[in-house]
């Protein structure tokens, strides 16, 4: 099947890094592996972070035009007829004004993934958003959940032939690193001793959840300052002095990465000893998937989807979300515990391999997308 993609949020070939982008592609890559024809229908991002009822007005607009323009090209040949449109990540800042206009103009399924409902956004300044995106879920042949959280909210908001499907947050895991290489190698360069603890957080440097986010994790190292760890932070933004204030306390305890390529990020995953981090109104936390598919355990705070892809007690724990003195505490607990450590980072790799593949994620979307063009055919 050939199938028009579209993410509202951020396009997927965007240069900016962030775990939505990173999803974003690996749904494209899920789609092709499974034989199908991906297209990139549109590259409008619809989000408007301030809530101007005049912005969204005019992003409804633009998107209608879009949509027009992109039926016309079907029907006159310029561009390839799709079997079906699939949008990534829509939410009252985000919605789809395209997809839905498309897909009923050439009665195709609609499918989304990663979509969430905010009830107390309607009749406020992001109301516009909120009933774009109620719409669209009301035209949706598929609702695909990422997030367990979402469920309760989304599945109701369908219409009377939309379908709710959950499908884990997934990856395509490679092999590790060896440990002994990447942590001689990232010890060198960042003058780390060996003998103690390297705790790792992993998250982009912005305003809101990622700043909060920071904020919480200073807040917790500093009720453990007994014991023996060093910090890397992996992440860059323009909130950077920030976050750099809220961890100067611990001075040279804090090793900073900046911004890091896969490669470089995937050797820290292999160097460190735990991921650290508080996932303050987190989705569900590529990073923290990413970092048990290297065989590293997680401490985190368990917002949103987080408990999907973290196993408490077994891959690695999960807190109450904002609760420094509940964070500090689990890791005083790990810190001292090392065979635990490494049995939860063994844990979090099988778990990884046997529920969070992009394979499994691909077989499991091509049944769903192919009943859906059954259910659309015959209906």
């Amino acid at each position: 099947m050939r199938i028009a993609f579209y993410a509202p949020l951020k396009p997927p070939d965007s240069d900016r890094p962030s775990g939505d982008r990173t999803m974003a592609r690996l749904l494209i890559r899920a789609l092709r592996s499974a034989g199908h024809e991906v297209d990139l229908a549109s590259r409008m991002r619809s989000r408007d972070g301030a809530g101007d009822p005049e912005r969204q007005a005019r992003l409804a607009a633009l998107g209608a035009r879009l949509a027009a323009r992109y039926v016309a090209a079907v029907r006159a040949g310029r561009r390839p007829a799709p079997d079906a449109w699939f949008t990534y990540h829509l939410y009252y800042k985000a919605p789809d004004w395209i997809g839905p206009a498309v897909a009923d103009a050439l009665g195709i399924p609609y499918a989304v993934a990663e979509v969430s409902v905010a009830a107390k956004r309607a009749g406020g300044p992001w109301d516009i958003g909120h009933r774009g995106t109620l719409a669209a879920l009301a035209r949706a042949d598929l609702a695909v959940g990422l997030n367990s959280r979402d469920a309760a909210k989304v599945e109701p908001a369908l219409g009377p032939g939309g379908r709710y499907e959950r499908l884990r947050p997934f990856l395509e895991p490679g092999e590790p690193e060896p440990r002994d290489a990447a942590r001689a190698q990232v010890g060198g360069e960042l003058g780390l001793p060996a003998d103690e603890p390297w705790l790792l957080a992993v998250g982009m440097m912005r305003p809101g959840a990622k700043a909060a986010s920071y904020g919480v994790l200073g807040d917790a190292l500093a009720r453990v300052p007994d014991r023996r760890w060093r910090l890397l932070v992996a992440g860059d933004g323009p909130v950077r002095p920030e976050v750099e204030a809220a961890l100067a306390p611990f001075g040279d305890r804090v090793r900073w990465a900046g911004a890091v390529d896969p490669a470089r990020l995937a050797r820290l995953y292999a160097a460190a000893d735990l991921l650290v981090w508080p996932a303050i109104q987190e989705a569900y936390g590529m990073a923290l998937l990413e970092a048990q598919a290297a065989g590293l355990p997680v401490l985190a705070g368990a917002a949103g989807g987080v408990p999907d892809i973290v196993r408490d007690g077994t891959t690695g724990l999960l807190v109450p979300e904002g609760d420094a003195a509940a964070f500090a505490a689990a890791l005083r607990a790990l810190l001292d515990d090392p065979d635990r450590r490494r049995a939860m980072g063994g844990a979090a790799r099988r778990t990884v391999l046997a529920e969070h593949t992009l394979a499994g994620a691909a077989a499991t979307l091509d049944v769903w997308l192919r009943a859906a063009v059954e259910r659309r055919r015959t209906a």
